[in-house]
């Protein structure tokens, strides 16, 4: 069985001025005096979680999420056609973890990020790896344009006929180039059915793409995003990857010796069909700090096994 810690609520909250007219939302949880850590969410524009949370020790954390530019609670927000989405890019977000950690008085911090929020962990640790002290890393991702492609195009060989409905959405004249590209644009209409209609498609293909996983959470995309958050979710996630997050191609990769000396701990499942195995295994190969647990019976969305490896990773750092 998993650990299981007391619900953990947020002891304090606030927004902070990252510019750009941006406002990020915050919370710290569990213990002021105990370790800190920061918990990047996915999505990209997924929110971070809302409501207390079991996955830490409240005695021994300081635990710290937000919800990035454009998503959540952070202002203005994402849905809003007018939300200027140039200012919205992984170095914004960077930028934001760096401003929050000052803002909060925290020297170093355990990061903790899966999905896109690996990406976004491995590329914050890798521009400031003396703010680090480890990692852990479930979903393993490094948002590279092969994973992108392969999610978006490539996994089509396995869910036919919901990636045939997929691609049926977008216009006629773009079905056979990049469809992510074609979805970034029909979500920067000013037609609000538009905008709707397209986000609801994604969230289908999303949804197909975990579908098989029975020990995890089958539909989350559907059901676990409605109305503006839906809008959100879908116009950040299509705006990153349609700019493959401003990263050069295998950057994360070429760039994991700045990582060597953090420890780390990668947790990906086996059966994850949107982000395969493939790259957590390139990642750990080059990152001898890393440890890689792969969970057998797991997908993108987690399941008993892989919530217990994560909790086992939180309990050994918190003893360093």
């Amino acid at each position: 069985m998993s650990i299981v810690y007391p619900p953990m609520g947020p002891y304090a909250t606030g927004f902070l001025d990252v510019g750009d007219g941006n406002r990020i939302y915050y919370e710290e949880l569990g213990n002021p005096d105990g370790k800190p850590a920061v918990n990047l969410h996915g999505g990209p524009g997924a929110g971070a979680m809302v409501g207390p949370t079991k996955a830490w020790d409240p005695e021994k954390w300081r635990v710290i999420r937000f919800d990035q530019r454009g998503c959540g609670r952070s202002t203005p927000h994402a849905a809003d056609p007018a939300t200027d989405m140039s200012v919205n890019t992984t170095w914004h977000l960077v930028r934001d973890i760096e401003l929050l950690r000052e803002h909060l008085g925290i020297e170093k911090w355990l990061v903790k990020g899966g999905s896109w929020g690996a990406s976004l962990a491995l590329v914050y640790a890798q521009a400031h790896p003396e703010r680090v002290t480890e990692m852990i890393i479930p979903a393993v991702t490094s948002t590279r344009p092969e994973e992108t492609d392969w999610l978006y195009h490539g996994v089509r060989r396995l869910f036919p006929e919901a990636w045939d409905r997929f691609r049926s959405h977008v216009p006629e004249g773009e079905r056979d180039g990049n469809l992510v590209r074609a979805y970034n644009r029909l979500m920067e209409s000013p037609d609000r059915a538009v905008r709707e209609a397209a986000a609801n498609a994604w969230m289908e293909w999303e949804d197909a793409v975990i579908s098989l996983e029975s020990n995890g959470n089958p539909g989350a995309y559907t059901e676990g995003f409605v109305d503006d958050e839906r809008m959100a979710f879908v116009r950040i996630c299509s705006h990153y990857f349609a700019n493959d997050a401003w990263l050069e191609p295998g950057q994360v990769l070429r760039d994991m010796h700045k990582l060597h000396g953090i420890p780390a701990v990668l947790v990906h499942g086996r059966h994850d069909l949107g982000s395969p195995v493939y790259t957590a295994w390139e990642i750990a190969q080059a990152w001898p700090d890393a440890k890689l647990i792969v969970i057998e019976d797991s997908g993108h969305t987690g399941s008993e096994a892989m919530g217990q490896a994560l909790n086992q990773a939180t309990e050994e750092f918190s003893k360093r």
